[in-house]
C-alpha cells in the first residue's frame, strides 16, 4: 500500500480551543501528524510526499469564493487594527439572518463569521499550506485507488466537517469528499464513504445530500451529547435525488469494539446494496478508549479487526486521515489499523 504525507502539515498550529467556556489548547497540533507518519516509517510504508492540491482541484467539492477565503483570510486579517494572532470569527450567520437574506459582505471579520461554523477552525500563518498539502495526500490516494489499488493519505488538517462553502471542527477543506469526487470523475459508477470518526461526517453528508452516486455512510458518537450536535441523526437520509443514500449510525456513549464493529457490518451490507466500486475510508481514531475527550471506547483490537474487516471487502479504496487527539496512541492504533488491513 501506497502511503502519502506533505511536510506543509508542521506550518499549520491552532493555538487555542474553546470547550465548556475554557479556553484551552488545541488538540489538532502538529505532533498528530509526526506521530502518525513515525508509524507509517515502523509499518515499513514511508509516505510519499503529495503534490499539494491546486484551487481548481478543490473546486470539484468547493465553492470558488469559500477557497479563495481559505487562501486570503490571514493576509486580509493581518491588516486590521488590533487584529490577534488567527484569524477566529466573533459572529456567525443565523438561520434568521439567512431567512432575511443574510451575505457576508466584503470585510475578513464578516466572511470570518460567514465561512466558518465554530471557533476550532483557526487560520494562521501557514494554515493554507497545510490545507492544500492535505488535500493532495487525499488526491494522491484517490489516484492510487483509481487505478484498483489502496492507499493511505495522512491528510492533517482533516476534513470531514467541511461544507461546501464553510469550515468547522478542525477541518477546511473536505479531503475525503475531494477524494471520493476524484474517483467518480475517473469512471468509478458508484463511490462509498465510509466515516469512523468518533463524530458525525456533516460537511462530507452536505456535499453530497443531494447525490445519488456518492453513498456516505458514518459511524460516530450520539450528537445528543456530541459534537457536531445538530446533525447526525439516523432520520438524515439525503433528498432529492440523494434519498436514501446517506446513512448516519449514532452510537450511545462508551459504545465499545461489540458494538461500534456491528455498525461496520451494517454498514458493509449498504455498500453491497449499491454495489460501489470504489470506497473512500475516512479513518479517525477518536473513538479510542484513550481519547482526551473520549466519547467511544474503541480498543487497539478493535481499530485493528475494522482494519481487517473493511480490508476485506477488497474495493480500490482511498483511506483519509480524520480525527484521533491523543498523540501516544494515534501511531499504535494506525499500525494496528494497516497491519490488519494488510491480513486481510
Amino acid at each position: 500500500m501506497k502511503t502519502f504525507a506533505h511536510p506543509a502539515q508542521a506550518a499549520h498550529g491552532p493555538r487555542f480551543s474553546i470547550q465548556r467556556g475554557n479556553v484551552r489548547p488545541n488538540f489538532e497540533i502538529p505532533a498528530r501528524a509526526v506521530a502518525l507518519e513515525a508509524a507509517l516509517h515502523r509499518l515499513g510504508l514511508p509516505p510519499e510526499t503529495a503534490q499539494a492540491a491546486t484551487r481548481d482541484a478543490m473546486l470539484s467539492v468547493h465553492a470558488p469564493d469559500f477557497v479563495d477565503f481559505l487562501a486570503n483570510a490571514m493576509t486580509e486579517w493581518e491588516a486590521l487594527p488590533d487584529h490577534g494572532p488567527e484569524v477566529v470569527a466573533n459572529v456567525h450567520a443565523s438561520d434568521e439572518m439567512m431567512t432575511h437574506g443574510a451575505r457576508p459582505g466584503p470585510g475578513i471579520v464578516a466572511r470570518a463569521g460567514w465561512y466558518t461554523a465554530d471557533t476550532s477552525c483557526p487560520i494562521g500563518h501557514g494554515s493554507w499550506e497545510a490545507i492544500a498539502g492535505a488535500a493532495g495526500c487525499a488526491l494522491a490516494a484517490a489516484a492510487e485507488a483509481a487505478q484498483g489499488r489502496s492507499a493511505y493519505a495522512l491528510c492533517r488538517p482533516p476534513g470531514h466537517h467541511a461544507y461546501r462553502a464553510r469550515a468547522g471542527g478542525h477541518c477546511f477543506v473536505n479531503n475525503a469528499a475531494l477524494a471520493a469526487q476524484h474517483l467518480r470523475d475517473a469512471g468509478a459508477k458508484q463511490v462509498a464513504i465510509l466515516d469512523i470518526d468518533s463524530h458525525h461526517g456533516n460537511g462530507t453528508q452536505g456535499i453530497f445530500w443531494e447525490r445519488p452516486d456518492v453513498l456516505t455512510i458514518s459511524i460516530h458518537g450520539d450528537p445528543d451529547g456530541y459534537y457536531p450536535w445538530f446533525v447526525g441523526r439516523t432520520h438524515e437520509r439525503g433528498g432529492g435525488a440523494g434519498d436514501g443514500r446517506n446513512m448516519n449510525m449514532p452510537l450511545a456513549r462508551d459504545t465499545g469494539d461489540a458494538g461500534w464493529l456491528d455498525a461496520l457490518r451494517y454498514a458493509f451490507a449498504a455498500i453491497r446494496d449499491v454495489k460501489a466500486d470504489a470506497l473512500v475510508v475516512a479513518l479517525g481514531f477518536d473513538a479510542s478508549e484513550h481519547e482526551p475527550l473520549r466519547f467511544l471506547s474503541v480498543t487497539a483490537d478493535g481499530f485493528a479487526k475494522a482494519g481487517a474487516m473493511i480490508g476485506g471487502l477488497n474495493l480500490p479504496t482511498a483511506i483519509t486521515q480524520e480525527g484521533g487527539y491523543n498523540v501516544d496512541m494515534i501511531g499504535t492504533l494506525l499500525e494496528r489499523f494497516l497491519t490488519g488491513w494488510g491480513d486481510a
